[in-house]
């Protein structure tokens, strides 16, 4: 209550200044004023202010020569015609009558001198203080205008305490929505928050990432280019350059002389101005002075279509002018209403002396001159304005209709607070001349704005509306086939700081604004999104991406499949192995007791065909998709199969050796070796030694089943673990120390008797071997892709074929093809021809 209270007293000393200083004991114009049993305010710009050296606080003198708005003068009339047409309707408030005051606001201190009259009581000229400002009734219950977001501003401040309804027709600033401070603040024009989306949305339409960004000093300007860079931003739009035009902004000084430099090296096409009449006019001269072409200029509502701007002499050479325009509404019957009142009688205006009522805002003598050849004249810009002045009153006489009850055919007659009339206000929703009027919670009308571009293609200038905005959401409706761009071949300007990327590039920044970059390919395994351009994403682990893409492709998931012609190959080559084990397993059970099956081991050879065997079903586990038996079993069980086939082998050439050899000569080591059964105990110990190793290698080093990534970046290889262990390296180490000893142990007895002699088809069986294995870690030093298990199953069935090969297939000969040699006779007379031999050496 304090602050409210001295809040009054301020508001009581000031209009005390206001009135000390001006002449306002004088009677205002007939035009001013209208009787009735509800007042109106109407704000106008009837004149426009000029910039004055001012000692003391004073209201600038409005009615000056050379200082008419044509533009006010206009809006003063539709709120004139729009209060004559409600008192003659018989339906919208019958019985009752509407009364205005209106006053020119050229000025601040004009303004506010209108805005503290409003708020006197009837009679007495001052304001009240009251404990309970509900019950305040000033003279005033509504005020139309004022025109600017600075003047509406401080009217809605004043006014706000009141709750006192004031309904602008031309301020625009977002931050007057805000119901904290301005709660009985409403408009009639959009507000500058879908003007600033829309203005972005055509930068977005047109690709135009580099603009300058020029405002105008005032609420309405800075609060706007505040806005538009902040939405451009947030859009990727970047701002080469921005300034503001002062309020003291003259042509050709040197302020201006500075911005047009920077504006001229800026290497934006694009020049968003955000600023209103007077100042946008200063700033296209100094434009068409500095010869400033080539661009586009957008323009914003407030001077896109003032013929103020379009009258610089050589605008027409700046180039594109793109804008956001108030949808365009026309005031039926204003024009005829103007030339009634330029007809009319009013007499032969008053002289101004020194100390007259000339100081007064509530006068306009020029007005009262007017003929119907001097009259000013009524352009679209100026028609669609007034509208939102005509439509202000009728909200207020809808809301004057509810607050009555109008709607019974006859309205109750009473006293009226302003805070009521605000509450029935914010509830219109009627139509006038087929335009619907309602408010949002913010006090915001529900329109849309035009997208316009000037045209000089004729002898003179007029505008092309393009399309329009809607909200909300904010969504533009633009036809481009009707724009006439004033580059070549009428193609759109290009803005940018940077050209766009290629597909898959990403744009890497060099320098403080984001618009401007290089262009990077992406990497392997990465792609561009299209949400993020700066930064290339991962691929996820079931993806692949090559260089320079913008999307992800799924991997390829490959193993060695059963269905493919190797497999085929290799299946059939194993099958026929295990098929020629077993029928030599059942030649060598037919011919048992035959003495090329006793030289070849006897019921040793089972062993060795059995373990042959073992290592050739363990290649199937090779084929398909790798399982967790397949990999337990594969390998371990081929080194564990193959390590026994060559401790037999082993053991029987060593034997062999000991027999022809040195049981002669060391009869005691042949006698223990015989009578412990040596043979069979080192085939085990050497079986278990393998066995113990591969035990280890399954339980520490496990192979499993594996999804490999890092070979090849679009495959995903299913195979196992087995070969990246230590148990791997020991199991294959040991077969291959045992081949050496089986080798070595051959080709000692290589002069034994020939029915005897293994030494050729063994050693080159092994040597076979070595070269298999030698071929498989050469190729998997090389090739790591999905037939290197074929490899390694090639490499395991090579071996396993030399050893049959070489042991057992020259003995099956003997049986099957060469019977005379697989007797008694011939075994005893080569052992006779050996013995023989060794005595005459």
């Amino acid at each position: 209550m304090l602050l409210c209270t001295a809040c009054l007293v301020g508001l009581q000393l000031l209009i005390s200044c206001c009135w000390a200083f001006a002449c306002h004991s004088t009677e205002p114009s007939p035009d001013f004023t209208l009787p009735g049993d509800y007042l109106l305010a109407g704000l106008f710009p009837l004149h426009s202010g000029c910039l004055q050296v001012r000692h003391r606080p004073e209201v600038t003198l409005c009615d000056r020569t050379g200082s008419f708005n044509e533009h006010g003068y206009h809006l003063f009339q539709a709120m004139r015609l729009g209060v004559e047409e409600i008192n003659n309707s018989t339906t919208l408030l019958p019985n009752v009558t509407l009364g205005y005051q209106l006053y020119d606001v050229c000025s601040d201190s004009a303004n506010v001198y209108a805005t503290l009259s409003v708020l006197s009581l009837p009679g007495p000229r001052h304001i009240e203080l009251q404990g309970d400002l509900l019950r305040y009734s000033p003279k005033v219950l509504a005020v139309i205008g004022p025109d600017t977001t600075n003047r509406a501003a401080t009217t809605a401040a004043l006014l706000s305490p009141f709750l006192m309804p004031l309904i602008s027709y031309g301020a625009s600033s977002e931050t007057l929505s805000v119901k904290r401070q301005y709660p009985s603040f409403l408009r009639t024009i959009p507000n500058d928050k879908y003007q600033v989306e829309t203005m972005v949305l055509l930068l977005q339409r047109f690709g135009w990432t580099w603009i300058s960004l020029v405002g105008s000093s005032g609420d309405y300007g800075q609060l706007g280019v505040q806005a538009l860079e902040k939405q451009a931003t947030d859009q990727g739009i970047c701002i080469a350059f921005k300034d503001i035009v002062p309020f003291s902004a003259q042509v050709g000084d040197q302020r201006m002389q500075r911005l047009m430099r920077h504006l001229a090296q800026a290497t934006a096409t694009v020049v968003v101005v955000f600023s209103n009449r007077p100042l946008a006019r200063v700033f296209f001269e100094s434009v068409v002075l500095a010869n400033l072409t080539g661009k586009v200029w957008v323009a914003s509502e407030a001077w896109v279509l003032s013929r103020h701007i379009t009258g610089v002499p050589g605008i027409q050479r700046i180039g594109m002018v793109l804008g956001v325009a108030i949808q365009k509404r026309t005031v039926p019957g204003l024009k005829a209403f103007e030339e009634a009142y330029a007809r009319a009688d009013k007499g032969a205006p008053r002289p101004c002396h020194k100390s007259s009522c000339c100081s007064s805002n509530q006068v306009c003598r020029e007005c009262e001159a007017f003929t119907a050849h001097t009259m000013p004249k009524l352009k679209g810009f100026s028609m669609s304005s007034a509208y939102n002045a005509y439509r202000a009153v009728y909200a207020v006489a809808h809301g004057l209709h509810q607050l009555l009850g109008c709607a019974s055919g006859v309205c109750s007659r009473g006293r009226v607070y302003p805070w009521q009339l605000l509450e029935q206000i914010h509830k219109v929703n009627f139509l006038l001349h087929k335009d619907t009027v309602m408010f949002n919670d913010n006090g915001d009308p529900l329109s849309s704005y035009n997208i316009i571009a000037w045209d000089w293609s004729g002898p003179k200038w007029t505008f092309t509306v393009l399309g329009s905005s809607t909200w909300s959401p904010v969504q533009l409706d633009i036809n481009e086939t009707k724009i006439q761009w004033h580059g070549k071949d009428n193609q759109v300007p290009k803005s940018v700081c940077s050209s766009d990327c290629l597909e898959g590039h990403q744009r890497v920044v060099t320098g403080f604004h984001p618009c401007c970059f290089e262009c990077v390919p992406c990497g392997a395994g990465t792609f561009l999104n299209k949400s993020d351009l700066y930064r290339c994403q991962p691929c996820g682990k079931e993806e692949w991406a090559p260089e320079g893409s913008q999307t992800c492709f799924p991997r390829t998931v490959v193993f060695l499949a059963c269905q493919e012609h190797t497999s085929w190959v290799l299946l059939a080559a194993n099958t026929l192995l295990l098929l020629l084990l077993l029928g030599t397993a059942g030649l060598f059970a037919w011919h048992l007791d035959t003495p090329v099956v006793r030289s070849a081991g006897g019921r040793l050879c089972f062993l060795m065909l059995g373990s042959l065997a073992a290592g050739s079903g363990s290649l199937y586990g090779f084929f398909g998709e790798p399982t967790r038996p397949a990999c337990l079993l594969r390998q371990a069980l081929f080194a564990l199969g193959f390590t026994i086939f060559l401790s037999c082998l082993t053991v029987r050439s060593f034997q062999l050796i000991i027999i022809f050899k040195f049981s002669a000569k060391a009869p005691t080591f042949y006698r223990v070796w015989v009578q412990n059964h040596g043979a069979g105990l080192f085939v085990m110990i050497s079986s278990a030694a393998q066995l113990l190793i591969c035990l280890t290698w399954l339980v520490v080093w496990t192979p499993l089943p594996t999804r490999e990534y890092q070979r090849f970046p679009h495959l995903v290889m299913l195979e196992c673990t087995e070969a990246n262990s230590l148990g791997f390296i020991l199991a294959f180490l040991y077969n291959g120390l045992l081949s050496i000893s089986a080798f070595a142990c051959s080709y000692l007895g290589k002069d034994l008797p020939e029915n005897y002699n293994e030494a050729k088809c063994v050693t080159f069986s092994l040597l076979f071997n070595f070269m298999s294995w030698i071929a498989f870690f050469t190729t998997a030093s090389v090739y790591d892709g999905k037939y290197l298990p074929a490899v390694n199953m090639l490499a395991g069935l090579s071996s396993l074929s030399s050893g049959f090969g070489g042991y057992f297939l020259p003995k099956c000969y003997v049986i099957l093809c060469r019977p005379d040699l697989n007797s008694t006779e011939h075994f005893q007379a080569s052992i006779q021809d050996y013995t023989r031999h060794r005595g005459s050496t």
